[in-house]
């Protein structure tokens, strides 16, 4: 049960992590739309200054991107190794509860 715990907050530290994703993404946007209107009607120093923000974000953004990536690639991993050892150490309960999710959606197919 202990390891189904420090999964439930692995998955609560990957919205954290996917919240702060979309809020830099948000961010790249804002920077994308000021760059553009400003390219519109000016040209000088504040363009060089929203493009180098904006080429900023998206390094930011790249590497985030990366790690958020490896990041959930080592947590699938990991699911992957406990449910492996569960259903090793308990195999009839394993097949209980397949037995069971598959009578769950047969019930809420059949509804359909």
């Amino acid at each position: 049960m202990a390891k189904i715990a420090s999964n439930a907050e692995a998955a609560a530290e990957g919205a954290r992590t996917t919240s702060k994703l979309v809020t830099d993404l948000r961010e790249v946007a804002s920077d994308a739309e000021e760059l553009l209107n400003l390219t519109a009607s000016q040209a000088g120093e504040r363009i060089a200054d929203v493009r180098a923000r904006l080429g900023e974000s998206l390094a930011d953004l790249r590497g985030q991107l990366r790690d958020l990536e490896a990041d959930m690639v080592e947590r699938g991993k990991q699911v992957a190794r406990v449910t492996d050892d569960y259903v090793h150490d308990n195999p009839w309960k394993s097949v209980g509860i397949g037995a069971g999710v598959a009578f769950l959606l047969g019930l809420l197919v059949g509804r359909r």
